[in-house]
């Protein structure tokens, strides 16, 4: 199968099409029982009052009926983000899409009332364990929310701001195109050209990409102040320290865990820079630029196409877990990812639930090892995705600190497969495309997040322009590469759509690349028996916390030697690839 006949996902499972009668029956049924839903709060007097002897009885009720209708709310987000994601010109998806969220700002409105009714239950009473931590946490939200009002009035206008601006930045950033060697693409083939081998090409699709950008700041940069000066308004009318403790809250980690990983990473700095210069004594330079941080290194003579990477990942997988391999071979040949890169389609890739425990996965493939380790990587999430089947939808809500878990195994499974069955003449350039992937996830995602942080300080001031926040930008990224690089990405801020659509976003992928690396080398240690104890952790992320389901395995994420474990690993492969470069 050629780039050109990549496949596009499947979505006949969920409905016919937006107009179809089945689509129309679930939406009804959706909109009925949010009308019960609604209903049933205000029959047992849901909210801010005293636990009443009855609430035992009513908790079991009202958890069913939301579990029920999330459910029912699932494949049908799923089906419209799905066709808007993949072609952001539809325009009946995205009046659709638009449509659901007022939907589901029904649901959001009664959000404070169930919030604070849930702070006032005692867990013991209720015997409802698998909830306690879900009770947990709302006493924690609810110190810290608004009056009733405010917060119904917040969800409101949440649709008109940050949302709207989130949607903004995914529409704009869909569309753009720029021309290289004399052909207009869209943006994400211009990002895919970063791989090229060769030097000239890497170059000009930079150039042509920061053009891109620069062309369209205005309404990116509005989008960005839009998005932040939103937060951290309501952080300070929430009561929030700063504007980092309810990320840290929401990823069920604490700040003393923050600090201890931060630490351990910015004291590897000095390892990547070695990885850095190696590589750009291969590249025939004395330091890199940034238009060859993801350029290939060595030879290949394997071309990767999506077969090839199709049944690798497969086979390796199996050696691991044969449960995983399956969710593996139903993807591929259900056609639940949708690889190819074109207009209007979103760049990145994501795995999305759509209900049943299965999922469907947006890629933008590229024949190389690393876009089949990215494919291996949301094949992890789509197994993660599999194992929560058994849960009621309340609790499969995880932290993003625990949302890569399942991703990192599988791609390091991956890796290490490749490391071991390939001619030692592949090993240089799988090695690369490993370390390449950890150094964004530990030397650029710190500069996001010194990016973030700055921009947080700076926005609870005033608006920033665009060339401001390419100064951040570029500070950050000083700040965490050194002198490695000779140039710098100053748009990062307008590549990633993840500032828009959450904050602090990105530490948490460090979190889950270096937990992972340590529950890999648990397995190695381990073996097979390791395999029960790794699936039952992924059905247990919705009702543990992050610190509880690390102690299983021994792990302190308090401690930096816990972070430096993993880091070590990194710094092993590191050693490897300069060996190899000499």
């Amino acid at each position: 199968m050629t780039n050109n006949t990549l496949p596009h996902w499947d979505l006949s499972p969920l409905f016919p099409d937006l107009e179809s009668q089945e689509f129309r029956a679930a939406w009804e049924d959706l909109a009925s029982r949010l009308r019960d839903f609604k209903l049933l709060l205000d029959r047992h007097e849901v909210g801010p009052r005293p636990m009443r002897d009855s609430d035992t009885a009513a908790f079991r009720t009202i958890t069913t009926a939301l579990n029920e209708m999330l459910e029912a709310f699932l494949p049908i987000r799923a089906f419209v983000t799905a066709q808007v994601h993949t072609d952001s010109t539809h325009q009946s998806a995205q009046a659709k899409l638009s449509e659901l969220r007022r939907v589901f700002l029904d649901y959001e409105r009664l959000r404070p009332r169930l919030t604070s009714w849930y702070a006032s239950l005692d867990p013991e009473a209720l015997d409802a364990e698998p909830y306690r931590l879900m009770l947990d946490e709302a006493r924690v939200q609810a110190e810290h929310m608004m009056s009733e009002p405010e917060e119904v009035l917040t969800a409101e206008l949440q649709l008109s701001g940050s949302s709207a601006w989130a949607k903004l930045h995914g529409d704009v950033s869909s569309l753009i195109t720029a021309t290289v060697s004399g052909r207009e693409l869209p943006i994400t083939a211009i990002r895919n050209l970063a791989h090229d081998p060769d030097p000239q090409t890497r170059r000009e699709a930079f150039e042509a990409e920061i053009a891109a950008w620069r062309a369209h700041e205005v309404p990116l940069a509005a989008a960005l102040n839009g998005v932040k000066g939103e937060a951290s308004t309501l952080n300070r009318r929430r009561s929030w320290d700063d504007d980092l403790e309810p990320v840290l809250f929401k990823n069920r980690i604490t700040s003393d865990c923050l600090r201890a990983m931060q630490d351990a990473v910015v004291a590897s700095f000095p390892m990547w820079r070695r990885y850095f210069r190696a590589k750009a004594g291969v590249l025939g330079k004395s330091e890199l630029d940034w238009w060859d941080l993801f350029a290939p290194v060595g030879k290949s003579t394997s071309r990767w196409t999506w077969q090839e990477g199709a049944t690798f990942v497969t086979e390796q997988l199996r050696s691991f877990s044969a449960s995983a391999a399956a969710v593996a071979e139903t993807a591929f040949r259900e056609r639940w990812i949708d690889a190819e890169p074109r207009r209007g389609k979103r760049g990145g890739a994501y795995c999305m639930p759509i209900g049943n425990g299965k999922s469907r996965i947006l890629a933008n493939f590229k024949e190389s090892f690393d876009a089949v380790s990215t494919i291996a990587h949301e094949l992890g999430h789509a197994y993660h995705n599999h194992c929560l089947r058994q849960q009621p939808p309340l609790l499969r809500s995880y932290p993003m600190t625990l949302a890569e878990t399942a991703s990192i195994m599988n791609e390091t499974i991956v890796v290490q497969a490749a490391l071991r069955t390939l001619p030692e003449s592949e090993h240089l350039p799988i090695l690369e495309a490993d370390l390449q992937g950890a150094a964004q996830v530990v030397v650029d995602i710190h500069s996001r997040f010194l990016f973030e942080k700055k921009m947080f300080e700076r926005r609870a001031e005033r608006e920033l322009s665009a060339d401001e926040l390419c100064s951040f930008m570029v500070d950050a990224q000083k700040a965490t590469y050194g002198e490695a690089l000779t140039s710098y990405h100053p748009y990062m801020w307008a590549v990633k759509p993840h500032y828009y659509g959450a904050h602090f976003y990105n530490f948490p992928y460090t979190f889950g690349l270096l937990f992972g690396l340590a529950l890999y080398q648990h397995y190695v240690t381990e073996g097979e028996a390791f395999v029960t104890q790794y699936d039952d952790l992924l059905a247990s992320v919705g009702v543990c916390s992050s610190g509880e389901l690390a102690r299983r395995f021994g792990f302190d994420l308090e401690s930096r030697a816990f972070w430096e474990g993993g880091l070590k690993v990194l710094g092993e492969r590191i050693a490897l690839f300069e060996n190899l470069c000499a």
